[in-house]
């Protein structure tokens, strides 16, 4: 049995593989005779690497460019998945294929799953080289992007990097394992799959996030609306109320604002030393929203002056020499992009604020687009290892039909948004209420507040930032990472 289930595999793999790739799979046959009009076109004499071809165009390519760094997965039914340095990957839903008539130029078409944006893939078979190494690859490619422009770059056919092709072709599976055993190991997959990530409609196309770091120093609220810092297994209440968490990167020390007043703006922002145990007010008279900076030498906050608020910093060992930052005139501070850069808002612009160049500003209504009303509460945080990408907290305009509301008929979820491509991929639930989402230090994990407040017990979730991985991870809200 094992080795006639062999033998239609390889009749299969001569239907969707050429004769140039089978030879190097399996003992040399005598091929069937080929229907006149149907040739596929052979391969320049140049090739130096046969390509896998499915009705008359190349499959089972792997792309990449440089400046900026991407790569691109042409799988059996055209492109599957875009990748770029510091970005999240991209799903693509595979489109039409065009070819020129001499068969050798093709154009794969597809939609960005998130967006909807269209793709074109243009692939030339022609030697290309990537600029950085000596190799010499099959095809040139260009990607068209709707939104995110023109990438250019070589690619080769690869298709064992494909595990779809070699499932389908049993590459994997010895010729005498029974049905029994290949049953087991579907099994095991299948719960490898689950664990890793329910939704699995299009997941599969993504590699699972296993270089990530889980936190190690961090600081919540408690459902009693306690300050608590989280360092290793050790948990302790700082103070018995308290908002607008702060870590530092080094995780020894904690900012939060105090209100002092149940009506006023008058607020203090404190500093916990877990060295020393100790809090101190490090700046009163109408403050909050402290960020420390990325060295953790500053921390930049809001300061009131009776009609407006604004941007101020001050130096950690000497609060004392507190300054303004900024003249800018602001509702929001949202945290450091650079050593001497924040990000602030409004409610009509974003504001980068620096100290070295003049203030630049996008429109929010750029970022939230049609979906999202902009509220003075929402959060803009750069991703720690790109600052082109923000994750925003935001309420809907029109709330997603059976999702969760608030006290005021709102719904909340977060989303990512690309600053130069204006790419907007909307990454919480629509059966849930979220809030609150914050950056994990390595980029790669979404920490978020999951509940509707005033109806639900308030917890945390995490997600990483392809949308992959949710799971429950804390009690506890308004969850902040320092280190």
């Amino acid at each position: 049995m094992g080795a006639l289930r062999s033998m239609i595999a390889c009749i299969y793999c001569v239907c969707v593989v050429d004769a140039g790739l089978l030879a190097a799979q399996t003992a040399p046959q005598k091929p069937a005779p080929k229907p006149p009009g149907k040739t596929v076109p052979a391969p320049p004499a140049t090739d130096t690497v046969a390509s896998p071809v499915s009705r008359h165009y190349p499959i089972l390519i792997l792309a990449h460019g440089n400046e900026p760094f991407w790569a691109l997965r042409l799988g059996m039914k055209g492109p599957e998945r875009l990748d770029r340095v510091g970005y999240p990957p991209i799903i693509l839903d595979p489109a039409e294929v065009s070819a020129e008539e001499a068969g050798t130029v093709w154009t794969y078409h597809a939609k960005d799953d998130a967006t909807s944006a269209q793709i074109a893939v243009k692939l030339s078979r022609e030697s290309c080289s990537d600029g950085m190494s000596d190799t010499k690859y099959t095809f040139k490619v260009v990607v068209e992007h709707a939104q995110i422009g023109t990438l250019t770059g070589c690619g080769q056919s690869a298709p064992d990097k494909f595990p779809e092709f070699r499932k389908k072709n049993q590459l994997d599976m010895p010729d005498d394992a029974d049905d029994k055993d290949k049953t087991k190991d579907k099994d095991k997959d299948k719960d490898k799959d689950k664990d890793k990530d329910k939704d699995k409609d299009k997941r599969p196309v993504l590699d699972p996030i296993t270089n990530f770091h889980p936190p190690v120093a961090a600081a919540y609220l408690d459902t009693a609306g306690r300050v608590i810092l989280s360092r290793g297994e050790l948990k302790k209440t700082i103070a018995p109320a308290g908002s607008e968490l702060a870590v530092s990167h080094d995780g020894k020390k904690l900012l939060y604002t105090r209100s002092d007043s149940k009506t006023g703006p008058e607020r203090t922002v404190v500093l916990y030393d877990a060295e020393t145990g100790r809090s101190r007010d490090i700046v009163g008279n109408n403050v909050r929203s402290a960020f420390w900076s990325p060295d953790d030498s500053r921390v930049a906050f809001l300061k009131y002056d009776g009609t407006q608020w604004q941007v101020w910093t001050l130096p950690v060992a000497e609060p004392e020499k507190a300054a303004q930052f900024s003249t800018q005139v602001v509702g929001s501070l949202h945290g450091w992009i650079s050593a001497n850069t924040v990000l602030a808002t409004d409610m009509q612009n974003a504001y980068w604020l620096s100290e070295d160049r003049p203030p630049q500003s996008v429109p929010l209504k750029d970022i939230y687009g049609e979906t999202f009303q902009v509220m003075s509460s929402d959060t803009l945080r750069p991703n720690p290892i790109n600052s082109d990408l923000l994750l925003v907290s935001a309420y809907y305009l029109n709330t997603p039909a059976g999702a969760p509301v608030d006290s005021a008929g709102l719904n909340s979820t977060f989303f990512l948004y690309e600053v130069k491509s204006k790419r907007r991929t909307v990454l919480g639930a629509a059966d849930s209420f979220a809030r609150a989402a914050e950056w994990s230090r390595d980029g790669l994990q979404v920490f978020f507040t999951r509940g509707v407040p005033g109806k639900n017990t308030l917890a945390t979730s995490r997600l990483f930032w392809d949308s992959t991985g949710l799971r429950p991870y804390s009690p506890g809200s308004y969850f902040v990472i320092g280190k």
